[in-house]
């Protein structure tokens, strides 16, 4: 039975699956009904549905961070390119004369992710053009991204009533709401460019050993700024998101850790921060876990003073349980030899 078991305990996702499957059911304890999903007017609801209509956002900037951090790179501008995304296209959408303007809508969505577009390719030019280390490179933009978010907005939540607008974040679309439907294109997408083509083998290849890569005739510098546009890309959209769920822009709360929140989903997720193979599931489900957290923390009370002592606490423990050498060091136990008496077994140990 334990053989049988074995290859399961072995996978990559099992821990995280595991952790996820534990928090959904601690929630039972706490919130009545926590598993019910009922349709409403057309529209599917239930905690479930929030969990993961909250945390679209965060899979999005998780789902570039993956691929960032798989060629050995890190990207720490991503809440600052949320938060300019929601303040640009809320600008645009609140100069409107019609805010219910489709056309208008679609143009302001579209110089955001434009813009997001070029702060992500910025990153990939410092990186692999200039040769900057990438903590420092997003770290500039990280800064100086806020600032700029601040300026666009003019130190203002910008509030619009654009129904189009809202559609991103707070909609629903054949009965899903319509970030999740978001969320899932965006993840097919991904799969299919690194899965069924050779890119994802080009970004292991050059996160594995970026000096190997370009003597094998990769291309490594083109590659590095593909993936860190790619993550501008997704954190432009995650901005639009947030600033349509609620309808406003803030320049200096959006987007506000979500890149810490998104280096540990990915990390939870199976994927090393040395760069590699990486793991878009497990990316998905780490960010779910996080989320999931978030919303136990709110069902069972903790003290808004606590809640990040509390949250780091949990998140420190769920990553000690992932660690392969944590558990071997802890759970770990040497097996007897089946028929051997202890004697014989201490006297092979000390010959040896």
């Amino acid at each position: 039975m334990t053989e049988n078991l074995r290859p399961f305990l072995r996978h990559r996702l099992f821990w995280p699956v595991a952790i996820l499957v534990a928090l959904l059911l601690l929630n039972l304890v706490f919130t009545d009904h926590f598993f019910n999903v009922e349709i409403k007017d057309g529209h599917l609801y239930g905690s479930l549905i929030d969990i993961v209509r909250f945390g679209a956002p965060l899979i999005l900037v998780a789902l570039g961070m993956t691929l960032v951090i798989a060629t050995s790179g890190i990207d720490l501008s991503v809440g600052s390119v949320v938060a300019i995304s929601g303040a640009l296209a809320c600008l645009q959408i609140s100069d409107l004369r019609d805010q219910n303007s489709v056309g208008g809508v679609m143009g302001a969505v579209g110089i955001a992710l434009a813009l997001s577009l070029v702060l992500g390719a910025w990153n990939g030019l410092l990186v692999a053009g200039v040769g900057i280390q990438p903590i420092i490179a997003t770290l500039i933009l990280m800064v100086a991204g806020r600032g700029l978010a601040q300026l666009i907005t003019d130190g203002q939540i910008i509030t619009i009533n654009s129904s189009p607008y809202k559609l991103i974040g707070g909609g629903y679309w054949l009965t899903l709401p319509f970030g999740i439907i978001i969320v899932l294109a965006v993840l097919a997408l991904t799969a299919f460019l690194t899965r069924r083509l050779a890119l994802g083998m080009l970004i292991e290849s050059v996160g594995g050993n970026a000096k190997a890569s370009r003597l094998a005739g990769i291309r490594a510098r083109g590659v590095i700024l593909t993936v860190y546009t790619f993550c501008g890309l997704c954190a432009g959209i995650a901005g639009l998101m947030i600033s349509s769920n609620v309808s406003s822009a803030d320049g200096n709360n959006a987007g506000l850790w979500i890149e810490l929140d998104a280096i540990l989903a990915v990390v939870m997720g199976g994927t090393s921060l040395s760069g590699g193979r990486f793991s878009l599931g497990g990316t998905v489900i780490g960010a779910l876990i996080i989320q999931t957290l978030t919303t136990t923390i709110y069902s069972i009370g903790v003290p808004p003073e606590t809640t990040l002592l509390f949250k780091a606490l949990v998140v420190t423990i769920v990553c000690l349980i992932q660690s392969p050498a944590f558990r071997a060091k802890v759970f770990h136990r040497r097996r007897r030899p089946a028929g051997a008496p202890p004697v014989a077994e201490e006297k092979v140990r000390v010959t040896a």
